[in-house]
Formats: structure tokens, sequence, C-alpha cells
């Protein structure tokens, strides 16, 4: 599995497609983390890029795969929910309510952490994030390995997150030994994570499961100021994707957020400027206002009768943008209620707060 290139250590990644082979794949994955090593993976929000949870020298390599910072924490996934006993020191209040209303699915829960979770998995910090996906063939994977799978998603770090094993291939391809190839993600963005020793327990990274969705079962949620903002000098990350830009393409990114009339003029602008300088652009847009565009190199994404669509093709309009060698990218904000705040959050990060109120 493992070949040398220069003299430096490489992989011959293989993508094995457990649609087709669903039993085979988890088995040969899970012999894999069992063996120290890191595979990729999905789940309903997007790839992840697995190791055993419990070894920190087998979680150094997804940190070495993905040139990602070490005080950058990850996820603990687990296959069942009594497997938190084993990593938290005790369940929060309202922990139970939650696991039972949204496990499995994309909600992450962040807690005091137990003496046998790493401090590579945590960065240090005394809290670690878990969760059980819904997807089938991770929570196989996890059972099979029989030990909590950390991971954060399968991309280089900074880049838009992987929502089709092509997407990890394209990163990742030498750096792994396997990819499970599960087809497309449902979600298309990360979990929710929710800050469960914060009074109240308050949304440090916003996704799937919405705050208007937990406050239907918990008596007060707050949302982090950092949802929305850089972190400040010296804060640290208790959640992944808090980073200053995070998610992002290669070309420069402006949000632009207002009245539509005034985010449509400003749009056309940009793009025009970027045109007349020679720059190849491109605007990204809900379908609906597609033919404010007309005339102009416009990409849609998604709809805002259903914003579930932006959130689910949001990564892989960014690549594609990657792809095909675009400089300067020009986007229209979403609101900030149900998703649209996990897509807004994202949006701010990819661009590296580079935002136009108009």
């Amino acid at each position: 599995m493992r070949r040398e290139e220069n003299g430096t250590p490489a992989y011959r990644t293989q993508v094995i497609n457990v649609e087709r082979q669903p039993e085979a794949g988890t088995i040969q994955a899970a012999k894999l983390i069992q063996n120290g090593e890191v595979v990729a993976f999905p789940t309903e929000t997007v790839y992840g890029l697995g190791a055993n949870g419990l070894c920190g020298e087998a979680v150094a390599k997804i940190f070495a795969a993905k040139g990602r910072p070490a005080d950058n924490p990850l996820i603990e996934h687990v296959s069942k929910k009594s497997d938190v006993r084993r990593l938290w020191m005790r369940t929060p209040k309202f922990a139970q309510i939650l696991m039972d209303t949204f496990w499995p699915g994309p909600l992450t829960l962040i807690a005091q952490k137990s003496d046998c979770v790493p401090d590579e998995v945590t960065a240090g910090l005394n809290t670690v994030a878990v969760r059980m996906p819904l997807n089938k063939t991770a929570r196989a994977l996890i059972s099979k390995a029989g030990v909590p799978i950390a991971a954060p998603s399968a991309n280089r770090s900074g880049r838009p997150s992987p929502t089709t094993a092509q997407h990890v291939l394209d990163d990742m391809d030498g750096r792994i030994p396997l990819i499970l190839d599960g087809g497309p993600c449902e979600v298309g963005l990360e979990s929710t994570v929710l800050d469960m020793t914060a009074e109240p327990p308050a949304i440090v990274r916003p996704g799937g499961v919405t705050r208007e969705m937990l406050a239907a079962v918990l008596p007060a949620v707050a949302v982090a100021g950092s949802v929305m903002r850089p972190l400040a000098r010296g804060e640290k990350a208790v959640s992944p994707g808090m980073m200053y830009r995070h998610y992002a393409p290669k070309g420069q990114m402006t949000l632009v957020r207002g009245a539509p009339e005034n985010v449509r003029e400003t749009c056309l602008r940009l793009y025009r400027e970027a045109r007349t300088r020679g720059e190849k652009a491109r605007v990204l847009a809900p379908a609906e206002h597609a033919p404010w565009y007309e005339g102009c190199e416009a990409l849609a994404v998604g709809s805002l009768a259903r914003p579930e669509t932006v959130a689910h093709e949001l990564f892989a309009a960014l690549r594609r943008m990657d792809d095909e060698g675009v400089a300067i990218i020009v986007c229209e904000a979403v609101e900030p209620e149900g998703i649209g705040l996990a897509i807004l959050n994202r949006l701010y990060r990819a661009a590296a707060f580079r935002v136009l109120e108009v």
C-alpha cells in the first residue's frame, strides 16, 4: 500500500465504491484504522479523514495529511450513543435529550473530556467534541474499527470541504491509503457544533441542525460571537471551522450583503471591473437571481426557496471555481435564518471576511 517517492513516504491511494463493495470496503478501512493509518469516508455532512481517536500517533497523521494547524481540534465520531461515556468525563445536562432527538445526525456536542482522549484530538483543550453520524457507511466503519474515529473534513487545510470522493482524491491522492466512495454527501456542510460547557449551550459552528431546531428542545440556546467574526488575538478554537480563512477557493472571494437591488448592482460592478482588468471572474447567486446576471459568467448555487440546496451545492461550486481558474469570485449573501446561518458562516470564512454591506 505504501511506496516511496523521492525519499518521501507516500501512498498509492485506493478508492473503493461502498455501494458495490460495502462489506469489503469497510472491513479494509477498519483494519487500516486499527493499524494506525488514516482513511477517508463518507458522512451525511462532508467526507471525513479518520484515524483511531484514542491514539495520538495515529491522529497526528491526520494533521500531516491535511497540513492542518495543530491548534485546530478534531471531532470524535461514534457508532452508538453509549460510546460517549468513554470519551466524556460526565454527560452534560440536556445532552441526553439532544442525542435522543438528533443522533444519528449532523449535531456535534462538546463536553469535558475523559483521560482516554489524546491531546492531539483536542488541541490541548480539556473538552472534546463528539458526534454520531447518520451515514450508514460511517457508522459501520466505526463499529468495525472498534474505536471512536477522530476526523475533520477530508480536504487540504483551508480548502473547500469535500462532498464527493473525487474532491477527496483531488486533495489527498498519495497522502492516504484509502478513500471509501459513498457518493455525494446529502447535507453538504459540516455538522452543527454545540458547546455544552457554556451556559446556555452555545452554537460555535452552525450546520444542518439549526438554532431553531435546537431551541425547540432546549430551554435556551446561544450563538457564539465567533460564528460571524474572526477569532480574536489569543482566542482558542474550541471547534473545527473557526479559523480566519477556511473553506476557501484559490481565487479572491467577496461577499455582498444588502438590499437586493444594491446587491445586484455591486456584484455586476465588481464583476465588470475584474473583467476590465483582464481577470477571470464569476458571480455566484441563487437560481432565482440568475436572470440578473445575463451576459455575465454567473453560476447558480441552489435556490432561495430551498436553502438546503444552497448548502448542498456550495462547496462543490467553490471547488469548480478552482478547476476553472477563476481569480475573482463575487457572491451574494444569504439571510442568517435556519440553515442560512451555516451557509453565511462558511461564506464569511471562504471570503476571509471580505464582505461589502450595501
